[in-house]
């Protein structure tokens, strides 16, 4: 590291198609690259990194590695978010952590990119690949907010547009470019010469210290929104909700949080689940009537509490149906 000026940093956001995108990114940086780069793809829990950690290394000149709590970094090296954990950047090492679902994902892309900013300011590049929804809008945001350059995929280049056209939209970017172009373009800036950073804005702060302890509290999160009448859907707590510009977020006081697209995806995901279990109650419900009834003549009352049954189960059935088809809607919009 250069002892004189902190390092520069580049932090890397992926979802859907992550692994061909990244893959092409990192083939283009050199061998002397002169920052360390940070990784957050999308991935389920019981998946191991191992072969992303491998495909990256393979192409192209950089080290990579998963990231491990506590680890200094270096230039010129790769650091993947291990799969189920957060990674934090603080002063010159790594933070690697268990802390709350954002967007419904851990590793996600919105706590690297805000304790990026809070430790590195404008020695900050963010840079966001393909992907659905929006996780890295907001930690977008907060890189701009702290001088850093912010890079968008254009979204005609990209896999799964949503995740560059909402940082787009939402934040406004330093450049809009096909992956291809990319490499050039970091290779340029990484080796500016850039003023002394600037005190990072409180609320960013809040949230990346939040994301370091683990475990949020009240003074915190009410400092950060206003309470309202909607319960986390992780974990059924209060909500607080922040705007930033015309993004809506969402909190809650254990540390989940939510852009609005998320919270809706949740919520809705949470209704069908609720009518699965309803349709199965009531179908138990019938067939146990049905069955008393055989049992003690098929009196007209049982018959009755029968059809009851049918006309709520073709209700529920009804109501998932127009769940699926509003989420297909949705998926073609």
């Amino acid at each position: 590291m250069n002892q004189t000026q902190p390092p520069m940093i580049v932090a890397v956001g992926a979802s859907a198609g992550g692994m061909h995108a990244l893959m092409k990114l990192t083939a283009q940086l050199p061998k002397d690259f002169p920052a360390a780069v940070f990784v957050v793809n999308h991935m389920s829990a019981d998946i191991k990194g191992d072969v992303l950690v491998r495909a990256l290394s393979e192409s192209g000149g950089l080290t990579c590695e998963q990231a491990h709590d506590e680890q200094p970094f270096q230039s010129g090296h790769i650091y993947l978010a291990p799969p189920d954990q957060h990674i934090l950047l603080v002063e010159e090492k790594i933070l690697v952590t268990k802390g709350a679902r954002e967007n419904r994902y851990r590793p996600a892309i919105d706590p690297l990119f805000r304790s990026a900013a809070v430790a590195y300011g404008n020695r900050v590049i963010g840079i966001i690949l393909t992907g659905y929804l929006d996780d890295g809008t907001s930690g977008m945001m907060a890189i701009k907010r702290c001088g850093g350059v912010c890079i968008a995929q254009d979204p005609l280049d990209a896999s799964y547009p949503d995740m560059p056209q909402s940082v787009i939209t939402n934040v406004g970017v330093d450049y809009c470019l096909p992956i291809a172009d990319m490499g050039t373009l970091l290779s340029e800036l990484v080796r500016r010469n850039l003023p002394d950073r600037q005190q990072p804005p409180k609320d960013i702060v809040i949230e990346a210290e939040i994301a370091q302890r683990v475990l949020s509290d009240l003074p915190s999160v009410e400092a950060l929104g206003e309470q309202v009448p909607f319960n986390c859907p992780d974990c059924g707590g209060v909500l607080w909700q922040m705007a930033e510009g015309d993004l809506l977020r969402y909190r809650c006081h254990t540390g989940h949080a939510f852009t609005s697209a998320v919270l809706l995806a949740q919520q809705t995901a949470k209704i069908e689940e609720t009518l699965w279990v309803a349709l199965r109650m009531f179908e138990e419900r019938q067939n146990l009537i049905a069955t008393m009834g055989q049992k003690q003549g098929n009196s007209s009352s049982i018959l009755q509490r029968v059809q009851d049954s049918q006309i709520h189960i073709e209700r529920i059935r009804a109501m998932l149906k127009a769940t699926h088809e509003g989420d297909r809607d949705d998926e073609t919009k």
